[in-house]
């Protein structure tokens, strides 16, 4: 029994011994791991873990820069930065997003504008960034949120520089407007360059030059409390302002255009025929770039955008209107090419045209007509018989292929501007895929006097009158003068881009033309004779009276002009360059419901071309 108690003891003490054995193993093991993972974490990863630490507190954020400013030829500002403040909202480190807006909106007026941004950019942006929920606010709504700041974790006031105006409506459609950047827009844009940014530029310079403009973003490296609020600035990489550019507007031609066209919806533009630089670019009615800056409301953009008078649309890229008369010339220029006129034969006006086979007359504007008459003398008197002939004379596909081809009519000019219209040169082609028709020699007959399916827009007919002066040399149309770099100084002038000269077989061709329009301002039986009076340079010119309605008139009837409404009367246009031997303006005006061209739109060019001849020096045109 002793020998079996002993036996049973002995295995106790080696179950014991083996147990310690395994524990004291298993705990070295245990000791063995925690010491690697240590030495994993403190030697061989310590400097990855040492930026994640230092990550907690410091933070690397982008900073805007200052976007570059715009002035007019001679130095006057057009858009500047002024101080503002914006209210931002980083997503991540709210925790309840709409009860922090619904807070917010009881200290800062949040509208429905706003809302719709804020959730818009909210799709497309990263959690951790910034987002703007107001722009421009208020020194009281800052003041307001302030007092309760410490109750809006991750919402932040930013000071920032908002867009201004000064001359407000005057360049509102050259110089157009910044609004808060939608998802589209900063879909097509560097993200790296616009992590921060809350304003882009929506139409007119600001947008078409937004790459200038905007500048290439810096850096900040911030430390920041647990709240994440900044405590001190680590280290700070400036940005690079944008680019200050100098447009070739000439504010106080600009002032004294659209005073010039008073109470009538046009346009006007006028072009240096020598480089394609636009001297004015105006459009009427027109409306106040601010209201755009930080985000429109939506009462106030419904009111721009259903009123009648359409202040939002610009007339003089956009405005396709008939020409009416002002073609003359450039069918004058297609005839002699095509040697299809004898320019000093006579032709007998009788007042009236028919077509073969068609009963109905093709009137001309002056009862009993202009008896014999040649091609100089059709041109400074509007003679609306002769130009029916010499449509039918060319035919469509001369008159197409010289007014594209030669003369950039039916086509964008180029110009440094978005939404430019094309404007239409109608041909058989044409009116076959668009109106699903067949032509007809009526369609021909009234292009020749600027009628039907010829459609044109303001700027086209200025760059038109231009490449007329010019005797053919032409100029892409740019607003685009300089470019200033705002940390050194130096300005730098854009170079004119020439287009192809147009060709003309005839070399009398352009004495005759020029000659032709000199005489509508120069001579008593000219179109537009009366704004010659007291002129101190000389004019060319070109008249028209484009119809809006169908007139009930018969072969030699007329309709006063003041029983017709406002708004069905005739568009008045004219072209005009000065002076003739040295042309330094081209011009083009279109009144809309004017009446006649002689009577409202060539005294709105010759008022608009005293003013850049006579008043440079002077500068009486008062900048508002």
């Amino acid at each position: 029994m002793a020998r079996i108690r002993i036996r049973n003891e002995w295995l106790e003490l080696h179950q014991f011994t083996t147990r310690i054995i395994i524990v004291a193993v298993i705990g070295l093991l245990l000791l063995l791991a925690v010491a690697t993972r240590l030495f994993y974490l403190q030697i061989i990863n310590h400097s990855h873990y040492v930026t994640l630490a230092e990550g907690n507190r410091l933070r690397t954020e982008p900073v805007t820069p200052p976007r570059g400013l715009i002035y007019d030829r001679n130095g006057v500002l057009l858009a500047e930065n002024q101080p503002s403040y914006e209210l931002d909202i980083v997503p991540e480190q709210v925790p309840d997003l709409h009860a922090t807006i619904a807070a917010l909106s009881k200290i800062v007026d949040i509208r429905p504008q706003d809302l719709k941004q804020f959730y818009d950019l909210l799709k497309t942006k990263k959690p951790f960034q910034p987002l703007p929920l107001r722009t421009t606010l208020s020194d009281t709504e800052v003041a307001r949120f302030a007092v309760d700041r410490q109750n809006f974790p991750g919402v932040d006031i930013r000071a920032t520089l908002a867009r201004y105006y000064p001359l407000g409506q005057v360049t509102a459609h050259v110089v157009g407007y910044t609004g808060i950047i939608s998802p589209g827009e900063l879909a097509n844009l560097d993200p790296a360059e616009y992590t921060n940014t809350s304003q882009v530029g929506k139409i007119g310079i600001e947008g078409s030059y937004e790459s200038l403009l905007h500048g290439s973003m810096g850096t900040r490296q911030v430390e920041t409390d647990a709240q994440g609020r900044v405590v001190r600035v680590v280290s700070y990489t400036p940005p690079v302002p944008g680019s200050n550019l100098y447009l070739s507007i000439d504010v106080r031609l600009q002032v004294a255009a659209e005073k010039a066209l008073g109470d009538y919806n046009g346009a006007v533009v006028a072009i240096n025929p020598r480089n394609g630089e636009v001297l004015a670019l105006v459009s009427t009615p027109t409306f106040d770039p601010n209201q755009f800056v930080g985000g429109i409301s939506s009462g106030d953009f419904a009111k721009l955008n259903t009123s009648p008078s359409q202040p939002l649309f610009n007339r003089a890229l956009r405005g396709q209107y008939p020409p009416g008369s002002t073609i003359k010339p450039f069918l004058a220029l297609a005839a002699l090419n095509y040697g299809v006129v004898n320019p000093f034969k006579n032709l007998l006006c009788p007042g009236y045209f028919y077509l073969p086979s068609n009963p109905n007359p093709y009137r001309d504007w002056k009862r009993g007509g202009h008896g014999e008459i040649d091609l100089p003398n059709a041109i400074t008197q509007s003679c609306d018989v002769y130009f029916y002939t010499v449509a039918l004379k060319l035919g469509i596909d001369r008159i197409h292929e010289y007014l594209t081809t030669q003369l950039g009519f039916g086509e964008p000019t180029g110009i440094d501007l978005m939404g430019e219209r094309d404007g239409v040169v109608p041909s058989p082609e044409w009116k076959r895929k668009i109106l699903h028709a067949p032509w007809y020699l009526g369609d021909l007959v009234i292009v020749g006097i600027g009628q039907g399916y010829l459609l044109v827009t303001p700027l086209q007919l200025a760059d038109g009158a231009a490449a007329i002066s010019m005797h053919g040399e032409r100029f892409v149309p740019h607003l685009l003068h300089a470019i200033g770099n705002p940390l050194s100084g130096i300005i730098s002038d854009t170079t004119p881009r020439a287009l192809p000269a147009v060709q003309e077989s005839n070399p009398n061709a352009w004495k005759i033309v020029v000659q032709a329009m000199k005489n509508v301002v120069a001579t008593w039986q000219g179109t537009a004779h009366s704004i010659g009076v007291g002129a101190q340079y000389s004019i060319a010119g070109k008249t028209g009276t484009a119809q809006v309605y169908r007139k009930r008139l018969g072969v030699f009837g007329e309709q006063d002009e003041s029983d017709i409404p406002r708004q069905l009367r005739d568009n008045a246009v004219f072209i005009a360059f000065a002076p003739v031997d040295n042309p330094r303006i081209a011009v083009a005006v279109v009144a809309e419901h004017g009446g006649g061209g002689a009577s409202t739109a060539a005294p709105i060019a010759r008022k608009v071309m005293d003013a850049y001849l006579l008043q440079q020096a002077g500068g009486k045109v008062a900048v508002p």
